[in-house]
């Protein structure tokens, strides 16, 4: 129904300006185009459907989920890195939102059995999913950039997977700890804001380490310290929120202090 509003709404309002007016040979036009630019999503979809179907109907989602917590022994942690690197996997073959799909099948049960809110289990696929783009070896939207630019793909996909390595952390934020769910504005306001906020700060200190560079290069004690304390914060929790800040205050100290 809000695809069918909008579509109306932005129908009317293209007639405010005389060059955007939807007039019938337009109107065709747009009609023809977009009959032609869903074929891609609506195969997409269809796959997915059948393989979403196959998976209910023969019990491997439930199977599938059983065997990764089996193999995790119960852990939280292991059963999210398991789930990311099975989403990681499908992504890699299968565009965003068929990946999505067939992982919101057969993974997110698994992180729910070990008391992941529902929500946050789905949220972390999709996060996934939507990294699997930049992942090598594939890296479709890295090779399709190399390909308008002219550049080297492989050079291209391995920089885009180092601008977005502390990305890769986010999903575990939410899922390693009831407080991490703050992220998705769920608790209290102050909750909410004390999360955001130290995850930001630790986000920060990951790209810090991963580009080598805060103010100017930094040294490799600095660069290892940023890393480590951005680490920290990005777990919700006092003891870790305090040693992540105590980190990155001496690797800030130490780093301004060496380049003022």
């Amino acid at each position: 129904m809000a695809v069918f509003w909008a579509i109306l709404v932005a129908y009317a309002v293209s007639f405010i300006r005389r060059d955007s007016r939807l007039n019938p040979p337009r109107l065709g036009q747009a009609l023809a185009a977009g009959s032609t630019g869903v074929v891609n999503v609506a195969v997409t979809c269809a796959a997915a459907g059948i393989i979403v179907g196959v998976v209910t109907l023969t019990g491997l989602g439930l199977k599938f989920s059983s065997i990764v917590v089996s193999y995790a022994g119960g852990s939280l942690f292991l059963t999210a890195i398991y789930t990311a690197l099975v989403v990681w996997v499908v992504g890699l073959a299968v565009p965003v939102t068929a990946s999505y799909i067939i992982c919101a099948v057969i993974a997110a049960p698994a992180l729910i059995q070990v008391g992941v809110p529902d929500y946050a289990a789905h949220m972390f696929i999709f996060y996934y999913a939507v990294l699997s783009e930049v992942s090598p070896p594939t890296a479709l939207s890295p090779f399709a950039a190399a390909a308008i630019t002219g550049g080297n793909p492989y050079r291209t996909t391995l920089q885009a997977w180092k601008y977005t390595l502390p990305a890769f952390i986010v999903p575990f934020m939410f899922v390693l700890s009831p407080e991490g769910t703050g992220l998705l504005l769920k608790g209290e306001p102050v909750s909410i804001a004390l999360t955001t906020g130290t995850a930001a700060i630790g986000i920060i200190g990951l790209a810090a380490g991963a580009q080598n560079w805060l103010r100017q290069e930094t040294q490799l004690h600095e660069r290892i310290m940023l890393v480590v304390g951005g680490l920290l914060l990005t777990y919700p929790g006092v003891t870790t929120d305090a040693a992540g800040f105590v980190i990155m205050f001496v690797a800030g100290g130490l780093h301004w202090l060496r380049t003022r």
